[in-house]
């Protein structure tokens, strides 16, 4: 197994993730996706997400998407002599991520202040909760905490019902996003400003959360303005909204532009409202929204979704399906761009994957390898790169500091 991507244009970084569940390890997946040799540091028993939702023969199918192209090792960092084989790995590399509770590494003596110590150079990728300082740093923080405080959460539902959350965890891949872009900014005030020396990336939940919430601060600063739930509405910006259609489905349509509105009121056959001057810019048609859904709705209502689609398309204006995983899953366009990948996993078979985004023209990301067994390359890591004894890695082996899971033989 290749531990790089040949011409991607993370080729040559050297990553070592301590991270576990999603967040951490999400960040270091982009990052492997490109090309980066990523190491994973699991505890003996592995990464708990491999035991989360759908199980194959005791593997998450999850976990063979999130660690795909990363090597893994099993060591133990709660002992000294894992510890030792941690700051030896990371003595070597570019980039650490690690998304444990603020303090937990420094427990086993390899916080920040004491890995660039002993590699200046080193870029340290640290998500958490709360972030690293600040009056909440100790609070246990799931992406669901940060959805929820940072504001998220609040306007994710219905006016008259209580807030609810998409089924998916949001908050750790939107901070794990942050993490990405924290790790190359660093790196390249390192490498290409010339600057020489690492840096740490202190990527809070909350905060990567707060960061997508547009105008909301700004409105409520200057003028009190708190934005509730509003369903499938966009208050605001009109019109925009979820409509039903004759056959039980729903559409979304977005014909907000100026330019793009007149087109949408003649294809649903009210040029009276294209040609009405209060309709003519955003501000009108957002006073008048209910007026406007309620004509799109009675249209939608006598069509069926793909003859509703289709006449939208035809008009320019912006419309779509929305989709179930089935739907992508089979979708032309999804399966032309390479959005959808069939990955060989051993003793599972084709696992379908989604693709590697975005797409570079020059030096695409692609996926090698599905995520591999617990301490899979132990040997290819510990003494193919740091170059311990096979009688010291037997010692490690029978101390229990390192392991290797054997795979069950299908056959």
């Amino acid at each position: 197994m290749d531990p790089k991507i040949n011409g991607a244009a993370l080729e040559g970084l050297r990553v070592v993730e301590l991270g576990q569940f999603l967040a951490g390890p999400f960040c270091a997946q982009i990052m492997a996706d490109f090309g980066a040799r990523v190491v994973k540091v699991e505890p003996p028993l592995g990464d708990p997400l491999r035991r989360w939702r759908e199980l194959h023969g005791g593997t998450s199918l999850w976990w063979y998407n999130l660690n795909r192209n990363k090597q893994s090792i099993a060591v133990d960092l709660r002992t000294p002599a894992g510890q030792d084989v941690a700051r030896a790995l990371i003595a070597q590399a570019d980039i650490v991520v690690e998304n444990f509770r603020p303090g937990t590494l420094e427990s086993w003596n390899l916080g920040w202040e004491q890995l660039r110590a002993i590699n200046p150079r080193l870029v340290m990728v640290r998500i958490s909760g709360f972030g690293q300082d600040g009056p909440y740093r100790d609070r246990t923080g799931f992406g669901a905490v940060g959805e929820s405080m940072g504001g998220l959460r609040y306007l994710t539902g219905w006016p008259d019902r209580p807030p609810t959350r998409i089924n998916l965890s949001l908050g750790d891949s939107v901070a794990a996003m942050w993490g990405v872009i924290g790790a190359l900014n660093a790196i390249y005030y390192r490498d290409v400003a010339g600057k020489g020396t690492g840096q740490l990336v202190d990527v809070a939940l909350y905060e990567g959360v707060f960061a997508l919430l547009e105008s909301t601060l700004s409105e409520y600063g200057y003028a009190g303005i708190v934005r509730q739930r509003s369903g499938t509405a966009l208050p605001g910006i009109a019109p925009s909204n979820t409509y039903q259609t004759r056959d039980g489905k729903e559409v979304i349509i977005a014909g907000n532009g100026d330019r793009i509105f007149p087109r949408l009121m003649q294809a649903i056959g009210r040029p009276d409202f294209a040609s009405d001057p209060k309709f003519a810019t955003n501000p009108g048609r957002a006073a008048h929204a209910n007026e406007l859904d309620a004509a799109i709705g009675a249209w939608t209502a006598g069509r069926t979704l793909e003859e509703a689609l289709s006449a939208m398309d035809a008009a320019g204006v912006p419309a779509g399906p929305i989709y179930t995983i089935a739907d992508i899953a089979k979708d032309e366009h999804y399966l032309a761009r390479g959005a959808i990948q069939d990955v060989d996993v051993p003793g599972l078979g084709r696992l379908k994957m989604p693709g590697v985004f975005p797409k570079l023209s020059e030096s695409p990301g692609r996926i090698s390898w599905a995520g591999p067994r617990i301490g899979e390359h132990n040997r290819a890591v510990l003494q193919g790169v740091l170059g311990i004894s096979d009688e010291d890695f037997q010692k490690l082996a029978a101390a229990g500091v390192i392991r290797e899971e054997v795979l069950a033989d299908t056959t």
